[in-house]
């Protein structure tokens, strides 16, 4: 008969617990057994005691009580009552030979019944013999004392023979009860084991689908092996995968496609906005050059939003690639700051910069990117008057870049999830138009993608101000950058963070 596997998680459960609790039933029914069995040789041998030393006691007081007659006979010249109650005593003392025969007794105890039987026929006649004497008499009467003596003895002996024999027994259960518990409870633990990694390898599977899911990955096909509803169970999460998937892939097109439609008119906006401030169709008022330069800002502004965008959407559909060149740092750090240099003016904002001149083998532009989403980030929260600390330097073979501010900083609530795509946090935000949410993501992504790391430093954990920069009681931005050959970095890591 071919054993079926159960088909559901509950049919498995049964299954483990019959079968684990099997090995311990058996276990105990023999246990059981083994118990009847003993206290069923102790209860024999406890009443075959009880009567071997009943009848002894009998024998003993019918010989006392023969003697005793035995003597009243001759004292009273024959006198037949006492011959009678000799007689008595004497069937008496019959009865309890043939009731000890009965019992479990020795081989020997056979021989002086039997010399006893003997004896009792002797007494009988020399008490019909007149001529037969008292001293004769007596002195069977003793040899019969003697004999039952000696067959008390042999079924004392055997008694404790049969109570050690029974304390063997139960010694010897008691060894075989410990090995097969010995045997059992390791039997029982690999059941139990080989069950745990039976359901567990299912439940791990889908543990494993689920933090994927959670994570973003919906790369990765969902397959569970196991009973029938945990499969249907993993069906149900691949068709949550499939799904998932199919909508980040709409909302990547629908990102890429807004940021391409975008960017042709911007690039007008932005080339009108130059030739007006170049004079090249005219001279322009102070005022009429102010509104203008505004125009320039917000839509330099724009074009870094819409990078973002462009930027997230292509590793979001695993597009990205890194263009390794060789560049000063310092000269980009300038550049990025003279984007925001109206801004900074117009709030009064202080730079604490301490930039050190370091040649860089990195993805320019992906470099450029972090700097500016940084830089906007601290502007964005830096109250007018504030300050902004940016440093590079280098730490060991890492560059370490480092941008802080005079803000609010980020709240406790806000920190574990300040690097998701398109979470804002609860502090307000400095300007007219609150961010996109992506900036700091983006700074994730294109600094894991050179495999490095960005952390945010809680005010709690900064070092002690030895030097100033950037010690400020705002955001604290740590960029962790291993300097290495081109050839010798990481192909692109894609995170969905």
């Amino acid at each position: 008969m071919r054993f079926r596997r159960p088909r559901t998680l509950l049919g498995l459960t049964l299954v483990a617990l019959g079968l684990v609790t099997l090995p311990l039933l058996v276990g105990a029914g023999n246990a059981m057994l083994k118990l009847n069995d003993l206290m069923e040789q102790s209860r024999i041998t406890v009443r075959a005691s009880e009567d071997s030393t009943a009848e002894n006691q009998q024998i003993d007081r019918s010989l006392t009580n023969m003697q005793r007659y035995a003597r009243q006979y001759f004292a009273l010249n024959r006198d037949p009552e006492r011959r009678e109650f000799y007689r008595g005593q004497a069937n008496s003392l019959a009865n309890s030979l043939n009731a000890l025969a009965l019992l479990e007794h020795p081989a020997s105890v056979d021989a002086d019944i039997a010399e006893m039987r003997t004896a009792l026929g002797i007494v009988e006649r020399m008490l019909a013999d007149p001529s037969t004497t008292e001293a004769l008499v007596e002195q069977e009467l003793n040899e019969m004392i003697s004999v039952a003596g000696s067959i008390d003895d042999s079924m004392r002996v055997a008694i404790a023979s049969r109570m050690d024999q029974v304390e063997q027994d139960v010694r010897a259960a008691q060894r075989s009860l410990l090995w097969q518990a010995a045997a059992l409870i390791p039997g029982t633990l690999i059941l139990v084991i080989f069950f745990i990694l039976l359901v567990g390898r299912p439940m791990r599977q889908i543990d494993r689908a689920i933090r994927e899911l959670g994570k973003g990955d919906y790369g990765n096909r969902i397959a569970v092996s196991g009973p029938a509803d945990i499969e249907t169970l993993g069906r149900q999460l691949e068709w949550l995968r499939n799904r998932l998937a199919e909508s980040t892939e709409e909302k990547n097109k629908f990102l890429r496609h807004m940021s391409h439609e975008l960017k042709t008119p911007l690039a007008n906006i932005r080339e009108g906005t130059e030739l007006l401030l170049d004079g090249s169709v005219g001279a322009l008022e102070r005022q009429q050059q102010e509104v203008t330069g505004i125009l320039r800002e917000n839509s330099v502004k724009l074009q870094r939003l819409i990078e973002n965008l462009l930027t997230f959407s292509a590793w979001q559909a695993k597009t990205a690639t890194l263009a390794i060149s060789e560049f000063e740092l310092k000269p980009v750090v300038f550049s990025v700051l003279s984007q925001h240099r109206l801004v900074i003016s117009s709030r009064e904002i202080k730079l604490k910069l301490d930039v050190a001149a370091i040649k860089v083998r990195a993805d320019e532009g992906k470099i450029r990117l972090v700097l500016e989403n940084l830089l906007s980030n601290a502007l964005k929260f830096t109250p007018e008057n504030g300050a902004i600390a940016i440093r590079a330097a280098m730490e060991g073979s890492d560059l370490v870049i480092e941008v802080a501010d005079s803000g609010p900083g980020v709240a406790t609530e806000d920190a574990p999830r300040i690097f998701e795509a398109f979470y804002q946090g609860r502090r307000p935000q400095g300007g007219p138009v609150g961010g996109t949410g992506i900036g700091l993501s983006v700074v994730h992504e294109c600094v894991q993608a050179h495999g490095g790391t960005v952390t945010l430093v809680s005010q709690s954990s900064r070092r002690p101000s030895g030097r100033e920069e950037p010690a400020l009681r705002g955001a604290h931005f740590v960029v962790r950058l291993p300097l290495r050959r081109a050839e010798d970095r990481p192909k692109l890591v894609v995170s969905n963070a």
